[in-house]
């Protein structure tokens, strides 16, 4: 600039303040018109680039991320791989729908399955957001006046809130007025009882139950506790207790071998002796030998126990155990590769009710689904001679690597091994969250399936996503694979012929 170029710059500031009001309104004026043309061009670039913002977001298949409001890593891990499994979305749009009719009701904020639908339709794009970032806290103020005092800023566990939000939901469900019905064991691994299944065992007539609050959700499942005596092989009543997510421990790993899931849950089930446990049949047969009807004390023998699964649930949550304590009593995190698959079979870890062999062919009959591979007479038998049993090959060890069958994402491929006999419980892999880090810090992410596109609503996408609180991106099939896998969520997959079954059932 010039020298003079100060001086004249000054000289036109002075004459504007020397001028009269008319001038200096007149300036202003022109600069507030400025400015109003400013602001609506500004309006206008978000009216028309807002949503073409939005339709490359939705066209890409990515999703909304979630803030992070401290140390908020567990919740948004586990809100996004909840909201990858449309049964759980679908039995919170089944729940929630009597709160819609209800009269004089409270606010519907109130209700842990309002808040927790929203947030899992927007996460999985079943609604429409103007945002790429969600905020969850409301999740975190409707736990505490369900008396969950959870901090933002502190760390927390995935696993641990997930049992948190499906006890809670059971004590929403709770609140209102239900029947307790006397179910048979038949009746207890169905997934859903409907009314003309229900027998009362006074043969009198039922009162009427809701619907909504009749259904468990589709993680409630049933394990089996089965007690068998070594000496007189009689075997102890049946005893059920249920469970919302399958906590696996991970076995010692064998020299040069990978450790995979199948092995977490051959573990799970292996038998284990009891000792000392008194044995009413022992006693009996002790008690008919004696002379004079003479007392005897109660025989103790040793028992085997096995768990097996009783009811398997539409949605299975995996726990994979990563705490372990070292010599000097601290807390240490396992951090071995649990090889998994895209799909899950689970027929060999489901409980059969013996039957007699007369009855056998007639139970297959009306209920197929219920004979598969891996269990004589309601007890569980090794897994070579489950795999080896007549007219029957394995497709594949759950989490053993091939390479024709986990190249990509897809379908599973029957059509391929004409030879093997279709699984009955088949599960397909929604959703892994990884925790990384130690036990004293760390932090959650989770890999999940992008949400089908809207011409295909009831189609599973094979793209997957990486979500770490705000951020998204796209992921491979083979990093998902090679992940160290903390929480697995899993969802059954049936067949067309089970679907027809089920229909038949609910007819008759």
């Amino acid at each position: 600039m010039r020298p003079g170029g100060a001086a004249e710059a000054d000289g036109a500031v002075r004459r504007l303040l020397g001028a009269g009001a008319a001038a200096r309104y007149k300036a202003m004026k022109n600069w507030g018109v400025i400015g109003g043309v400013a602001a609506a061009l500004a309006a206008g670039m978000y009216v028309l680039w807002g949503p073409i913002t939005e339709r490359k977001r939705r066209r890409k298949g990515l999703v909304p991320g979630l803030l992070n409001l401290g140390n908020t890593c567990f919740m948004n891990s586990l809100l996004q791989g909840l909201s990858s499994c449309p049964s759980f979305i679908k039995w919170l749009e089944e729940f929630t729908a009597q709160y819609k009719t209800e009269q004089n009701q409270p606010t519907e904020h109130q209700y842990l399955s309002v808040t927790l639908l929203r947030l899992l339709r927007a996460l999985s794009c079943q609604e429409v957001t103007e945002d790429d970032v969600l905020d969850a806290s409301c999740l975190l103020e409707v736990l505490r006046m369900y008396r969950w005092q959870i901090s933002s800023f502190e760390e927390q566990d995935a696993h641990e809130l997930f049992h948190v939000l499906t006890s809670s939901l059971e004590d929403e469900r709770d609140r209102q007025p239900r029947v307790t019905h006397l179910f048979d064991v038949h009746s207890l691994e169905q997934p859903e009882i409907t009314q003309k299944q229900i027998s009362c065992r006074t043969r009198g007539p039922l009162p009427p139950v809701s619907n909504h609050w009749k259904s468990q959700h589709p993680f409630h499942g049933r394990l089996t506790s089965n007690m068998v005596c070594k000496h007189c092989d009689h075997q102890s009543p049946v005893r059920y207790d249920t469970f919302d997510s399958l906590s696996l421990s991970i076995p010692a790993a064998l020299w040069g071998r990978p450790m995979t899931l199948d092995h977490c849950l051959h573990h799970f089930i292996s038998s284990e002796s009891v000792k000392d446990v008194v044995c009413d049949n022992c006693t009996k047969i002790q008690a008919e030998g004696t002379l004079n009807g003479q007392s005897i004390e109660n025989q103790r023998t040793t028992f085997v126990k096995q768990l097996k699964l009783g009811k398997l649930p539409q949605c299975l949550c995996i726990h994979l155990q990563r705490l372990s304590w070292s010599n000097q009593g601290t807390p240490l995190k396992r951090h071995e590769h649990v090889q998994f698959n895209e799909f899950l079979i689970m027929d060999i870890y489901k409980y059969r009710v013996p039957v007699h062999k007369s009855s056998q062919n007639e139970l297959n009959q009306k209920h197929p689904e219920e004979t598969a591979p891996g269990t004589k007479d309601g007890i569980a038998v090794k897994p070579s001679e489950a795999e080896q049993s007549p007219g029957t090959k394995p497709l594949f060890m759950n989490g053993a690597r091939s390479s024709s069958l986990l190249l990509s994402s897809g379908t599973f491929p029957l059509t391929a091994f004409p030879e093997c006999s279709p699984p009955v419980y088949l599960y397909r892999l929604m959703a892994v969250v990884v925790h990384h880090g130690d036990m004293h810090s760390g932090h959650f992410v989770t890999y999940r399936r992008s949400p089908p596109s809207p011409k295909s609503p009831l189609a599973c996408s094979s793209q997957w996503l990486w979500v770490s609180d705000d951020t998204v991106r796209r992921a491979s099939w083979q990093e998902v694979l090679s992940s160290s896998a903390y929480l697995l969520f899993y969802e059954r997959v049936h067949s067309r012929a089970q679907h027809q079954s089920s229909e038949l059932r609910a007819k008759e």
